[in-house]
């Protein structure tokens, strides 16, 4: 994160020039986004429920259930460490599916650990199927099995209809924005770094802004934010970590593994929202 003084007098400009993007990207790329760490974070919450009913089935209720880790946008795997039965696991996991409200295709594969080879696996297809689930009733050798699923793709939804507005307004901004340039373009001066003071109240100030860490309010020029535990995490970290440059896996590790679940389209979703949020304070700026 850098934080950045502009004594530009472009204001007007710049905010031209964010309307046009949120017109043009924000409502079609970060509704997207927000879709997909719905689904996967669904997607968690019934691979652990699923896992946990497996355990305790086999009279485990002690072993804890490693995070979830999602492969790609549209394939999950759990850990099980343990034997587990495989002919509870169709209707264990359709049950968590349909609690969550996941209705998409999926495959699911039984990988042994070390080895990496499938061991079992079916299709959702197969759970209504006259011959059944394959492989069901077969005997298990003990060991670690990863148990993973994936999920056909989603087709995209035509949205062309509802945001008929985007293109005749865009191009109003784009022509204002146009306007504003051409008088503020012979203006220039230098920018300068804005240290980073950190108090021992658990308030960090940078820029023209206050981050309340206990409280997870953030103070931005003239306005308040109330921001999630996770936003107020992620924000806390680039401020410690002002004007270096932190790796996507870094920032993963540090913001979200710890809450169960790793979702790499994560970050560029609450990146979009702090910047939204910071906005108003020049002298802020997240470099990606």
């Amino acid at each position: 994160m850098k934080k950045q003084r502009n004594n530009r007098p472009t204001t007007p400009l710049r905010t031209l020039y964010g309307l046009i993007f949120l017109l043009m990207f924000f409502t079609h790329n970060v509704s997207g986004n927000n879709e997909s760490v719905q689904f996967a974070e669904k997607v968690n919450l019934a691979l652990r429920r699923t896992a946990h009913h497996l355990l305790i089935e086999n009279g485990d209720s002690l072993s804890k259930i490693p995070a979830i880790q999602q492969q790609d946008i549209n394939t999950f795997n759990v850990r099980v460490d343990h034997l587990f039965d495989y002919d509870k696991l169709p209707q264990l996991l359709q049950e968590s599916f349909e609690q969550h409200g996941i209705v998409r295709p999926y495959t699911v594969s039984i990988l042994n650990c070390e080895s990496g080879e499938i061991q079992l696996g079916y299709s959702f297809q197969d759970l209504n199927s006259k011959e059944g689930v394959p492989c069901a009733g077969r005997k298990q050798e003990p060991g670690c099995y990863n148990i993973k699923v994936n999920f056909s793709s989603e087709p995209q939804k035509a949205s062309t209809a509802n945001n008929w507005w985007v293109l005749p307004i865009g191009s109003l901004l784009a022509g204002l924005g146009f306007i504003v340039w051409k008088r503020g373009q012979k203006v220039h001066n230098p920018v300068e770094t804005v240290d980073v003071i950190v108090d021992n109240s658990k308030k960090v100030t940078f820029g023209n802004s206050e981050l309340d860490v206990p409280n997870l309010i953030l103070f931005s020029a003239s306005n308040t934010y109330n921001l999630t535990y996770r936003e107020a995490k992620l924000l806390n970290l680039f401020v410690s970590g002002k004007n270096q440059i932190l790796e996507r896996d870094f920032i993963l590790k540090s913001v979200w593994e710890d809450e169960g679940i790793i979702v790499g389209r994560s970050v560029d979703v609450f990146v979009s929202r702090l910047r939204k949020m910071l906005a108003n304070d020049p002298q802020i700026k997240i470099s990606a």
